[in-house]
């Protein structure tokens, strides 16, 4: 077991790096997840895994799948160093972003669209709910909070481990979804239906817009329909997240 002391080892900047800055991540295609449940969550895909960063005494569940993963013990400061969260558990997986194949990413016909959204915390509950609901995959166009946002994979919960995420241009997708003779509905104030009138199906992309100005017109000219969720009470708005799950649980057959 490799021990490390220092905050000014190599590989400790690099994780620090990974937690701090999107720029690392997506040059590296890594990141780094903190808490027994989502490093419980990365051991199902092993493969991931390129080491569990593990704070002294802390001792890691014996039915854990480790012999072969590598394990790297630190001190209290190093930990303290990484930790995101108020409470650490000091317990921390360093992962590899998932390589997608494109062939099988021509085979979704159910799919998140999400145009804009910034707040790592709805990107995350969104990526959860469609896990929950059974999705292929969860596309994040330009102006979204980063996917591996230490946020965005608290919020998900582990979800990034069970569906895919990936970046896109969201006018490309609609135009190559549409070819595939999947329906694509957006969310919108004018011109549109209420989402009771659409039928549930095996094939339909949703997009959801960005919490203040919602979608984009230019993606909003491409949909199928657009749809809107009525409110009935007194509030001008449903949180992006919270519309996205009413939405996806409505449409999936």
């Amino acid at each position: 077991m490799k021990r490390i002391e220092s905050t000014q080892n190599a590989l400790v900047k690099h994780w620090k790096k990974l937690m701090t800055t999107r720029k690392e991540r997506e040059k590296s295609g890594e990141f780094i997840v903190e808490g027994f449940h989502l490093v419980e969550e990365a051991l199902k895909n092993k493969e991931q895994i390129v080491q569990i960063i593990v704070k002294d005494e802390v001792d890691l569940p014996l039915l854990w799948p480790i012999d072969d993963v590598e394990i790297v013990q630190v001190n209290d400061t190093v930990a303290k160093e990484l930790a995101e969260t108020e409470q650490s558990q000091g317990v921390f997986a360093h992962c590899k972003q998932p390589q997608l194949v494109e062939e099988n990413m021509k085979a979704w016909r159910k799919v998140l669209l999400v145009d804009a959204v910034q707040d790592p915390g709805n990107i995350g509950t969104m990526i959860r709910t469609a896990d929950a609901a059974g999705l292929d995959a969860v596309v994040l166009g330009k102006g979204s909070a980063d996917a591996f946002n230490p946020k965005t994979l608290r919020s998900a919960q582990g979800s990034h481990f069970h569906i895919p995420v990936v970046r896109g241009d969201l006018a490309e997708w609609i135009e190559d979804l549409q070819e595939e003779g999947v329906a694509v509905y957006g969310t919108a104030l004018e011109n549109a239906v209420s989402y009771k009138e659409i039928e549930a199906t095996d094939a339909f992309a949703l997009i959801v817009g960005n919490e203040g100005s919602g979608i984009s017109p230019q993606l909003l000219a491409k949909t199928d329909q657009n749809i809107i969720i009525p409110i009935l009470g007194q509030a001008e708005s449903l949180n992006v997240a919270v519309a996205t799950g009413i939405l996806l649980y409505a449409f999936v057959k």
